[in-house]
């Protein structure tokens, strides 16, 4: 083998390792009134900045990731996750 076809076999391998990896990542979305005082994640909205900030139990204005169509089922004592903040 000469050196093109070596580097030409490890740039293909370079890239399907790259593809399995990200194709084993869950796609994620933001939900709303489901993360515990100050476990939000980023821009949790008026009075807050970011990730960590927020003040109450499932401020209605504050997200946390979840798994992609998970959020609307996640229960919590004031009712359920929402995709839109309240």
């Amino acid at each position: 083998m000469n050196s093109n076809t070596l580097l030409g076999a490890a740039v293909l391998a370079a890239l399907a390792a790259g593809a399995a990896s990200a194709a084993d990542k869950p796609k994620m979305e933001k939900c709303y009134g489901v993360a515990k005082a100050g476990q939000n994640d980023c821009a949790a909205g008026a009075g807050t900045s970011c990730a960590g900030t927020s003040k109450t139990d499932y401020q209605k204005n504050a997200w946390k990731l979840v798994p992609a169509g998970t959020c609307t089922k996640i229960k919590t004592p004031g009712g359920t996750g929402t995709l839109t903040p309240a």
